[in-house]
Protein backbone atom coordinates (compact mmCIF):
# COMPACT_ATOMS: atom_id res chain seq x y z
CA UNK A 1 0.00 0.00 0.00
CA UNK A 2 1.57 3.24 -1.21
CA UNK A 3 -1.16 5.73 -0.26
CA UNK A 4 -0.74 7.45 3.10
CA UNK A 5 -3.38 9.11 5.28
CA UNK A 6 -2.02 12.49 4.17
CA UNK A 7 -2.27 11.52 0.49
CA UNK A 8 -5.85 10.37 0.98
CA UNK A 9 -6.90 13.55 2.81
CA UNK A 10 -5.47 15.72 0.04
CA UNK A 11 -7.12 13.91 -2.84
CA UNK A 12 -10.51 13.47 -1.17
CA UNK A 13 -10.71 17.16 -0.25
CA UNK A 14 -9.76 18.17 -3.76
CA UNK A 15 -12.36 15.81 -5.24
CA UNK A 16 -15.17 17.12 -3.01
CA UNK A 17 -15.87 19.94 -5.50
CA UNK A 18 -15.55 17.74 -8.60
CA UNK A 19 -18.50 17.44 -10.97
CA UNK A 20 -17.69 13.73 -11.13
CA UNK A 21 -18.32 13.10 -7.45
CA UNK A 22 -21.46 11.02 -8.12
CA UNK A 23 -20.15 9.20 -11.19
CA UNK A 24 -19.71 5.45 -10.87
CA UNK A 25 -16.11 4.48 -10.12
CA UNK A 26 -16.30 1.80 -12.83
CA UNK A 27 -17.11 4.53 -15.36
CA UNK A 28 -14.19 6.64 -14.16
CA UNK A 29 -11.90 3.64 -14.54
CA UNK A 30 -13.12 3.03 -18.09
CA UNK A 31 -12.62 6.67 -19.03
CA UNK A 32 -9.01 6.45 -17.87
CA UNK A 33 -8.37 3.19 -19.77
CA UNK A 34 -7.12 1.59 -16.58
CA UNK A 35 -8.09 -1.55 -14.67
CA UNK A 36 -11.78 -1.78 -13.86
CA UNK A 37 -13.07 -0.95 -10.39
CA UNK A 38 -13.86 -4.36 -8.89
CA UNK A 39 -16.81 -3.36 -6.73
CA UNK A 40 -19.99 -3.17 -8.79
CA UNK A 41 -23.15 -1.17 -8.17
CA UNK A 42 -24.63 2.16 -9.20
CA UNK A 43 -23.99 3.54 -5.73
CA UNK A 44 -20.26 2.77 -5.93
CA UNK A 45 -19.20 6.39 -6.50
CA UNK A 46 -16.51 8.71 -5.08
CA UNK A 47 -19.11 10.31 -2.81
CA UNK A 48 -19.29 7.04 -0.86
CA UNK A 49 -15.64 7.39 0.15
CA UNK A 50 -14.53 11.02 0.17
CA UNK A 51 -16.26 11.86 3.45
CA UNK A 52 -14.41 9.04 5.19
CA UNK A 53 -11.03 9.16 6.89
CA UNK A 54 -8.15 6.97 5.75
CA UNK A 55 -8.87 4.39 8.45
CA UNK A 56 -12.61 4.40 7.69
CA UNK A 57 -11.99 3.81 3.98
CA UNK A 58 -9.74 0.84 4.76
CA UNK A 59 -12.42 -0.58 7.04
CA UNK A 60 -15.15 -0.12 4.42
CA UNK A 61 -13.01 -1.74 1.72
CA UNK A 62 -12.38 -4.69 4.03
CA UNK A 63 -16.12 -5.07 4.62
CA UNK A 64 -16.53 -5.16 0.82
CA UNK A 65 -13.98 -7.96 0.57
CA UNK A 66 -11.08 -5.83 -0.64
CA UNK A 67 -7.48 -5.71 0.55
CA UNK A 68 -6.03 -2.48 2.02
CA UNK A 69 -4.05 -1.96 -1.21
CA UNK A 70 -7.34 -1.22 -3.02
CA UNK A 71 -7.14 2.32 -1.66
CA UNK A 72 -4.19 2.90 -4.03
CA UNK A 73 -6.47 2.32 -7.00
CA UNK A 74 -9.21 4.46 -5.47
CA UNK A 75 -6.89 7.38 -4.79
CA UNK A 76 -5.39 7.00 -8.26
CA UNK A 77 -8.81 7.10 -9.91
CA UNK A 78 -9.72 10.29 -8.08
CA UNK A 79 -6.37 11.94 -8.74
CA UNK A 80 -6.30 11.14 -12.45
CA UNK A 81 -9.93 12.16 -12.88
CA UNK A 82 -9.12 15.55 -11.37
CA UNK A 83 -6.64 16.14 -14.17
CA UNK A 84 -9.50 15.94 -16.68
CA UNK A 85 -12.06 17.62 -14.42
CA UNK A 86 -10.43 21.06 -14.68
CA UNK A 87 -7.39 22.67 -16.32
CA UNK A 88 -5.77 22.90 -12.93
CA UNK A 89 -6.70 19.44 -11.70
CA UNK A 90 -3.15 18.15 -11.80
CA UNK A 91 -1.98 21.13 -9.73
CA UNK A 92 -4.70 20.55 -7.14
CA UNK A 93 -3.76 16.90 -6.84
CA UNK A 94 -0.06 17.60 -6.42
CA UNK A 95 1.03 16.97 -2.86
CA UNK A 96 2.97 19.49 -0.80
CA UNK A 97 5.92 17.12 -0.72
CA UNK A 98 6.05 16.91 -4.49
CA UNK A 99 5.73 20.69 -4.78
CA UNK A 100 8.67 21.19 -2.46
CA UNK A 101 10.73 18.62 -4.34
CA UNK A 102 10.14 20.42 -7.63
CA UNK A 103 10.65 23.95 -6.29
CA UNK A 104 13.96 25.26 -7.71
CA UNK A 105 14.21 28.01 -5.09
CA UNK A 106 14.01 25.50 -2.25
CA UNK A 107 16.61 23.37 -4.02
CA UNK A 108 18.92 26.37 -4.29
CA UNK A 109 18.43 27.25 -0.63
CA UNK A 110 19.55 23.72 0.20
CA UNK A 111 22.49 24.04 -2.20
CA UNK A 112 23.60 27.19 -0.38
CA UNK A 113 23.11 25.57 3.02
CA UNK A 114 20.46 28.16 3.94
CA UNK A 115 17.70 26.84 6.23
CA UNK A 116 14.17 27.19 4.89
CA UNK A 117 12.88 28.31 8.28
CA UNK A 118 15.19 31.34 8.50
CA UNK A 119 13.03 34.37 9.43
CA UNK A 120 12.37 36.96 6.72
CA UNK A 121 12.64 39.62 9.43
CA UNK A 122 16.35 38.83 9.87
CA UNK A 123 17.16 39.57 6.23
CA UNK A 124 18.35 42.91 4.88
CA UNK A 125 15.30 43.37 2.66
CA UNK A 126 14.02 46.93 2.45
CA UNK A 127 11.08 47.88 4.74
CA UNK A 128 8.51 47.91 1.93
CA UNK A 129 9.45 44.34 0.94
CA UNK A 130 9.32 43.21 4.57
CA UNK A 131 5.88 44.77 4.88
CA UNK A 132 4.74 42.99 1.72
CA UNK A 133 5.96 39.66 3.12
CA UNK A 134 4.15 40.40 6.36
CA UNK A 135 0.89 41.11 4.52
CA UNK A 136 1.28 37.88 2.54
CA UNK A 137 2.11 36.01 5.77
CA UNK A 138 5.53 34.99 4.49
CA UNK A 139 7.50 34.50 7.69
CA UNK A 140 10.38 32.35 6.42
CA UNK A 141 12.59 31.97 3.36
CA UNK A 142 10.91 28.65 2.61
CA UNK A 143 7.49 30.30 2.55
CA UNK A 144 8.90 33.00 0.27
CA UNK A 145 10.16 30.30 -2.12
CA UNK A 146 6.80 28.51 -2.24
CA UNK A 147 4.95 31.81 -2.73
CA UNK A 148 7.31 32.91 -5.49
CA UNK A 149 6.89 29.64 -7.37
CA UNK A 150 3.11 30.00 -7.22
CA UNK A 151 3.09 33.50 -8.71
CA UNK A 152 1.94 33.82 -12.29
CA UNK A 153 4.78 34.63 -14.66
CA UNK A 154 2.92 37.75 -15.73
CA UNK A 155 3.14 39.24 -12.24
CA UNK A 156 5.74 41.99 -12.13
CA UNK A 157 7.65 42.41 -8.89
CA UNK A 158 10.39 44.88 -8.16
CA UNK A 159 12.78 46.11 -5.50
CA UNK A 160 14.33 43.71 -3.05
CA UNK A 161 11.66 41.10 -3.72
CA UNK A 162 12.99 40.69 -7.25
CA UNK A 163 16.57 40.90 -5.98
CA UNK A 164 16.00 38.00 -3.59
CA UNK A 165 14.07 36.06 -6.22
CA UNK A 166 16.84 36.48 -8.79
CA UNK A 167 19.59 35.79 -6.26
CA UNK A 168 18.06 32.42 -5.34
CA UNK A 169 17.05 31.57 -8.91
CA UNK A 170 20.60 32.01 -10.21
CA UNK A 171 22.48 31.01 -7.02
CA UNK A 172 24.19 34.41 -7.13
CA UNK A 173 26.25 34.39 -3.92
CA UNK A 174 27.09 38.09 -4.14
CA UNK A 175 23.42 39.03 -4.43
CA UNK A 176 22.44 36.56 -1.72
CA UNK A 177 24.98 38.18 0.62
CA UNK A 178 23.34 41.57 0.03
CA UNK A 179 20.01 40.48 1.44
CA UNK A 180 20.97 37.68 3.83
CA UNK A 181 23.72 37.13 6.39
CA UNK A 182 25.51 34.89 3.91
CA UNK A 183 29.29 34.53 3.62
CA UNK A 184 30.47 34.13 0.03
CA UNK A 185 32.43 30.95 -0.58
CA UNK A 186 30.86 29.21 2.41
CA UNK A 187 27.58 27.50 3.10
CA UNK A 188 24.94 28.65 5.53
CA UNK A 189 24.16 31.90 7.32
CA UNK A 190 26.31 33.52 9.99
CA UNK A 191 26.04 35.56 13.17
CA UNK A 192 28.69 38.16 12.29
CA UNK A 193 27.04 38.96 8.96
CA UNK A 194 23.67 39.14 10.74
CA UNK A 195 25.09 41.79 13.06
CA UNK A 196 26.58 43.69 10.11
CA UNK A 197 23.21 43.84 8.37
CA UNK A 198 21.35 44.66 11.57
CA UNK A 199 23.38 47.83 12.25
CA UNK A 200 21.60 49.57 9.36
CA UNK A 201 18.10 48.68 10.58
CA UNK A 202 15.96 51.08 12.64
CA UNK A 203 15.32 48.25 15.08
CA UNK A 204 18.97 47.20 15.26
CA UNK A 205 18.89 46.23 18.95
CA UNK A 206 15.79 44.08 18.48
CA UNK A 207 17.27 42.36 15.44
CA UNK A 208 20.49 41.71 17.31
CA UNK A 209 18.62 40.05 20.14
CA UNK A 210 16.63 37.84 17.76
CA UNK A 211 19.77 36.99 15.79
CA UNK A 212 21.67 35.86 18.89
CA UNK A 213 18.81 33.49 19.63
CA UNK A 214 18.79 32.14 16.08
CA UNK A 215 22.59 31.82 15.91
CA UNK A 216 22.99 30.65 19.50
CA UNK A 217 25.41 27.88 18.51
CA UNK A 218 27.72 30.37 16.78
CA UNK A 219 27.41 32.71 19.74
CA UNK A 220 28.34 29.92 22.15
CA UNK A 221 31.34 28.98 19.96
CA UNK A 222 32.48 32.59 19.94
CA UNK A 223 32.18 32.84 23.72
CA UNK A 224 34.16 29.63 24.10
CA UNK A 225 36.90 31.06 21.89
CA UNK A 226 36.98 34.28 23.88
CA UNK A 227 37.12 32.39 27.17
CA UNK A 228 40.19 30.62 25.84
CA UNK A 229 41.93 33.91 25.10
CA UNK A 230 40.74 34.45 21.54
CA UNK A 231 40.42 37.85 19.94
CA UNK A 232 36.95 39.36 19.73
CA UNK A 233 37.85 41.64 16.81
CA UNK A 234 39.20 38.69 14.83
CA UNK A 235 35.69 37.29 14.43
CA UNK A 236 34.60 40.39 12.51
CA UNK A 237 37.47 40.80 10.02
CA UNK A 238 35.50 38.73 7.49
CA UNK A 239 33.41 41.85 6.90
CA UNK A 240 36.36 43.60 5.29
CA UNK A 241 35.33 47.07 6.48
CA UNK A 242 36.89 48.45 9.66
CA UNK A 243 34.02 50.83 10.47
CA UNK A 244 31.40 48.15 9.86
CA UNK A 245 33.39 45.62 11.87
CA UNK A 246 33.38 47.95 14.88
CA UNK A 247 29.67 48.72 14.62
CA UNK A 248 28.78 45.04 14.30
CA UNK A 249 31.04 44.14 17.23
CA UNK A 250 29.51 46.88 19.37
CA UNK A 251 26.00 45.66 18.52
CA UNK A 252 26.78 42.09 19.53
CA UNK A 253 28.87 42.90 22.62
CA UNK A 254 25.94 43.36 25.07
CA UNK A 255 24.78 39.83 24.29
CA UNK A 256 28.08 38.19 25.25
CA UNK A 257 27.93 36.39 28.59
CA UNK A 258 31.38 37.46 29.71
CA UNK A 259 30.72 39.72 32.67
CA UNK A 260 30.66 43.51 33.16
CA UNK A 261 33.88 44.16 31.21
CA UNK A 262 32.11 43.46 27.93
CA UNK A 263 31.40 47.18 27.40
CA UNK A 264 33.21 48.73 24.43
CA UNK A 265 36.28 50.88 24.93
CA UNK A 266 35.87 54.52 23.96
CA UNK A 267 37.66 55.64 20.78
CA UNK A 268 41.33 56.16 21.53
CA UNK A 269 41.07 54.49 24.92
CA UNK A 270 43.86 52.07 25.75
CA UNK A 271 43.08 48.38 25.68
CA UNK A 272 41.73 47.10 28.99
CA UNK A 273 44.02 44.98 31.06
CA UNK A 274 43.41 42.51 33.83
CA UNK A 275 41.27 39.41 33.96
CA UNK A 276 38.87 40.51 31.19
CA UNK A 277 41.50 42.24 29.06
CA UNK A 278 41.60 39.30 26.65
CA UNK A 279 38.12 40.22 25.46
CA UNK A 280 39.36 43.34 23.73
CA UNK A 281 42.42 41.94 22.03
CA UNK A 282 42.78 43.39 18.52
Amino acid sequence: MKTTAKDWDEVRRAFASSIMVDTALSSLAQNLDGPDWPIKGKDETPSVYIDLTFAEVLELLQIKGQSPERIDQLAGLLRETLAFDSPFGDMVAQTEVAAARDNPLLKNLAKLGIPENFPITLTALEPSTLEFCKLEQLATLGEFAVFAQGMAQSVIVGGDFRKLLNALSHVDEAAVAEVMPFRRGQKGLHLVEAMAQAVWAPDAAVRAEVATTWFRDELAAMEKDLAGGGSYARHFVVLGDAALEKRAADLLRPHLRVGPAKEAAAPGEKKKSGFFGWLFKP
